[in-house]
């Protein structure tokens, strides 16, 4: 795919059915120019019968502009979206935006990235620990605390603890 649209982007698209749809962010001191163009035309895929529903092939190109410098980076997809690159983009920016997030709140409430678990299975065990946890937090409604602090009270309160895990 990535010689595929590498290709493309050379001739300018020229040939190719596709679609385009293009963002531009600026937070933080730094503007984002994101390009989505969407291949819905896929029967020249090799093993294309491996991807279920395969609809179409993506190319995303971000261009960060922070302090006067730019940098680039294109990532690639596979999609059952039926829709075109304006689908796509809310699709890719969904998906980040919960992996963030989530992956946010772990290291916040769990101080996931200070974990010094790295042995065998134990990473994904507590991974899969962490994020049950987090459900169980969320879930609990009678405290207007935050998720951390609700964490915090559940290991001084044994009774607030009891409360979280019965749901």
């Amino acid at each position: 795919m990535k010689f595929y649209f590498e290709d493309a982007l050379r001739s300018k698209f020229k040939d190719v059915d596709h679609d385009y749809h293009e963002t531009v962010d600026g937070d933080h001191g730094r503007i984002e120019t994101r390009r989505y163009w969407t291949v819905s035309d896929v029967d020249w895929l090799p093993d294309k019968a491996l991807w279920k529903n395969l609809s179409s092939i993506v190319m995303v190109q971000r261009e960060r502009l922070i302090n006067g410098e730019t940098s680039t980076e294109a990532s690639y997809y596979v999609t059952s979206l039926k829709g075109g690159s304006e689908d796509v983009a809310k699709a890719v920016r969904g998906h980040w935006g919960i992996e963030n997030s989530l992956h946010w709140v772990l290291d916040v409430v769990f101080r996931e990235d200070e974990s010094r678990i790295r042995k065998d299975n134990a990473p994904a065990n507590f991974a899969i620990i962490r994020h049950m946890a987090l459900n169980l937090l969320r879930k609990e409604t009678s405290s207007k605390r935050g998720l951390k602090a609700k964490r915090l009270k559940a290991g001084w309160d044994a009774d607030y603890l009891e409360k979280i895990l019965r749901g």
